[in-house]
Order: structure tokens, then C-alpha cells, then sequence
């Protein structure tokens, strides 16, 4: 099913790539039992929609891009991304410890580097090297995310928001406020999720001097 709907997008995953996101999906079950890390529960819907959902990224970002998730859960959409491009160097960060506790558990056991998982909110948050790509998966409205994203990347960077159907009508109704920010809507990407057809977007932003 996995490597099934990775193909669907134009990815091909290896033997060692599978064992690792199906050694996740089994310590995402698991600690889920004991605290509500996600409301997916299901194989189907992990690997539909938390792992292939996150995979679609991996078109549009470099493969030794520095990356920084916001409100990151679970460890969505970074770590199967940095599963599958080893040479990414993210930083995943969410308010929620235990989330963070469990995403540092999975970088253990699966011996992910250049990862970094933190504790914290990301306006609070001081890198010393900025982004090349700032992402979040269903996190905040599109305004609140720019605004916490805008100072994590680099000028010629971008803020890619992960959205439902409504992406494309909510990027349309930030438009002007994200200019007033020095922001612009530079594509939205729309696609289904395989076998399940759920409507996904993706809305890239970028500075408008970049």
C-alpha cells in the first residue's frame, strides 16, 4: 500500500525506506495506545494519510534543503520526508512535549541525523541558519503560519502550506493581507490522496523580494 501510493506521485521507495516508515507506523500505535497522539489509527489511514500525505513534499523541496516543520505533531509530514531524503537537515517543532518526546523516540530507534526535534513554539524559536523551506500540515489558518514563518527562512526561501480542498480559496482570501507582509502566493498544488480520494492542496509562499 505504501510503496503503491509513493508510486502514484513519482516515488520509489527502497527496501530499507519501507522497513523504517513501517517501524514508525508500529511505535505511532503503539504510544498512541497510551497518549492521543493522533486520531488516525488505522493502517490504511496511516499510510494514506500520514505518510503518502507527507511524501508528496519530497517533489518540491531539495534533497539537501534545511527544513523547519511547525506545529509537527506526530512527527507529520517530517519525518517521512526525512526518512526517504537522508540528506535533509529539519528541525521539528511543537508546543506539545510528549509529541516531541515521541517524534525523539522514533529519530532513536530509526537513526535519523540531522534531525533535530524541539520543544517550544516557533515564534519563540532562534535558528542559527534560516530555512530554505518552512512547512506545517493542517496547523493554523494560512496569515498565522506566514507570520511565524516569515522570519525562519531565508530570502529566497518558502513557506509551503499543507491544506484540504480549501486551500486554493483560502490562499486567495490571504492574498492581500501576506502582501502587506511582504509575502506572495507564488503556486498552489492540488492533488487526491490514492485510494481513498481525499482532496489535498498545497500553497507555496515566498517572499516578495526573494
Amino acid at each position: 500500500m505504501l510503496e503503491c501510493g509513493a508510486a502514484d506521485f513519482g516515488l520509489q521507495l527502497s527496501f530499507d525506506q519501507v522497513e523504517k516508515l513501517a517501524l514508525y507506523a508500529k511505535e505511532l500505535k503503539k504510544w498512541n495506545r497510551k497518549i492521543n497522539l493522533t486520531a488516525i489509527k488505522s493502517d490504511e489511514d496511516i499510510v494514506i494519510k500520514h505518510f503518502v500525505d507527507s511524501l508528496v513534499l519530497a517533489k518540491f523541496v531539495k534533497a539537501d534543503a534545511m527544513l523547519v516543520d511547525i506545529g509537527s505533531g506526530a512527527g507529520f509530514p517530517c519525518i517521512p520526508l526525512k526518512i526517504i531524503m537522508p540528506a535533509l537537515r529539519v528541525t521539528s517543532v511543537d508546543a506539545v512535549e510528549k509529541k516531541i518526546i515521541f517524534q525523539r523516540n522514533v529519530a532513536r530507534l530509526i537513526g535519523l541525523a540531522g534531525f533535530e526535534a524541539v520543544h517550544g513554539r516557533a515564534e519563540q524559536l532562534q535558528p542559527d541558519n534560516k530555512a530554505d523551506a518552512v512547512v506545517s500540515r493542517a496547523f493554523s489558518d494560512i496569515l498565522t503560519f506566514a507570520g511565524m514563518a516569515k522570519g525562519l527562512m531565508k530570502p529566497e526561501g518558502m513557506i509551503i502550506a499543507m491544506k484540504g480542498k480549501e486551500g486554493r480559496e483560502e490562499a486567495e482570501h490571504a492574498k492581500g493581507k501576506l502582501e502587506q507582509m511582504g509575502l506572495t502566493v507564488s503556486a498552489v498544488e492540488e492533488f487526491r490522496l490514492p485510494s481513498i480520494g481525499d482532496a489535498r492542496s498545497l500553497v507555496f509562499i515566498r517572499s516578495k523580494t526573494g
